[in-house]
């Protein structure tokens, strides 16, 4: 029995000819390399608690509000259907879409901003290279090694960004290994590229949405985005009945969705035509070329205009600072109370940091912290300080 593979194009990964796992292991049956790489990701404990791990929006601020784990799956849908188009290996798509975000903290980019500035003295934080470390190091769920042994490929698309300090301590460890390109040039493959720009059009789209869920964006400040506003539009133009009083909620949902199309098949036509200028015969050929995978430089400037706009009417929206600030001080303040008496962490993370000196310490409390649900974080800071900041 053999696994299905589907016809790949030449500058796809094909998994029969992967760069290997980190330990060597025997092929499955009935599944593919990167098919097994999935499974691993989504039987992972750190993928079950995307479920409670915010975008924008603290937990306990309502239930329809995207998670990690909601907006990894909205990833891979999108890659998927591109990867589709452009005969790109959508196992490997997947794969990397739905371990993307494992390495993210509690508090979406507050939490990461609040750990890397704890760590700044022992090598900061950042949750590209944390999503890497969970699926190599801190996973526990085999018997011989750490980690769940993921593929070159998976794991290079993990890594979507990385600081030259970081990526010449991987190198040293893994030479011509995932982090080679930070260093000395290059791309990923064709599939890591592609993720790298669904996760960009996914959390635009539903920002979008959840901001104008929550109140804090409406539709008449989303005239102001050409990008939006024109499927905004056409909507109306079609479906005359949802501009008027009740139709706000139907009229948002068609216009992210025909802004969502008109999205993957501008990359499908951009990417194909880099492709076939470049036609590249091997993977290998691929990361030897700039980024093939992209908008076209209209769409790419109108959503960068997108991305402002969301800056600054949500991100920076005095209610979300006002919770993100808190979020900031509930990591700081575990962070120090850690770090002050690593007793006060799980028997085995205890163990961990006491044995080492004050980086491995530091270390082995980012780890436990940015492992944490928004939830948690929130319990173990109240159960350890007497204070609610979130939550209550």
């Amino acid at each position: 029995m053999t696994a299905i593979q589907v016809p790949l194009a030449p500058w796809a990964c094909d998994p029969a000819r992967s760069r290997g796992r980190r330990h060597p292991e025997s092929p499955a049956p009935t599944r593919t390399e990167y098919q097994r790489d999935r499974d691993r990701i989504v039987h992972s404990t750190a993928f079950r608690r995307l479920v409670y791990k915010t975008q924008v929006f603290v937990n306990h601020e309502g239930d329809l509000f995207r998670t990690r784990l909601t907006h990894s799956l909205e990833v891979a849908q999108l890659a998927r259907s591109i990867a589709r188009s452009l005969a790109l290996n959508e196992d490997l798509v997947e794969a990397i879409s739905l371990a993307h975000d494992l390495g993210h903290t509690p508090f979406g980019h507050a939490g990461q901003d609040a750990l890397n500035d704890c760590m700044r003295a022992h090598g900061g934080f950042e949750h590209n290279l944390q999503s890497l470390r969970v699926v190599d190091c801190l996973e526990e769920r085999y018997p011989d090694y750490d980690g769940i042994n993921l593929t070159f490929e998976t794991r290079e698309g993990i890594l979507k960004h990385c600081a030259r300090r970081n990526a010449e301590w991987l190198e040293a460890r893994e030479p011509h290994g995932v982090a080679w390109r930070f260093l000395h040039g290059g791309q990923p493959g064709l599939e890591a590229q592609l993720c790298n720009l669904a996760d960009e059009i996914a959390y635009n789209a539903h920002d979008i949405d959840d901001g104008v869920r929550s109140g804090l964006v409406t539709l008449t400040q989303l005239r102001e985005v050409p990008l939006f506003d024109r499927y905004r539009h056409a909507a109306e133009a079609r479906h005359p009945h949802l501009a008027r009083p009740g139709g706000e909620r139907r009229l948002l949902h068609e216009a992210i969705r025909r802004m969502l199309s008109d999205q993957v098949y501008d990359v499908i036509d951009t990417t194909r035509a880099r492709l076939a200028e470049h036609t590249p015969p091997s993977v290998d050929a691929v990361r030897a070329l700039a980024p093939l995978v992209g908008f076209s430089e209209g769409m790419r400037a109108q959503s960068q205009q997108l991305k402002r706009f969301l800056m600054q009417a949500l991100y920076r929206h005095p209610q979300v600072e006002q919770t993100m600030a808190a979020a900031r001080r509930v990591v700081c303040e575990l962070f120090a109370a850690y770090t002050a008496e690593p007793r006060q962490l799980p028997a085995a993370q205890a163990a961990q940091a006491l044995a080492g000196d004050a980086t491995q310490c530091a270390r082995t409390v980012a780890d436990f912290i940015a492992g944490m649900t928004d939830r948690f974080a929130a319990r173990e800071h109240e159960r350890i300080t007497g204070q609610r900041l979130l939550g209550g």
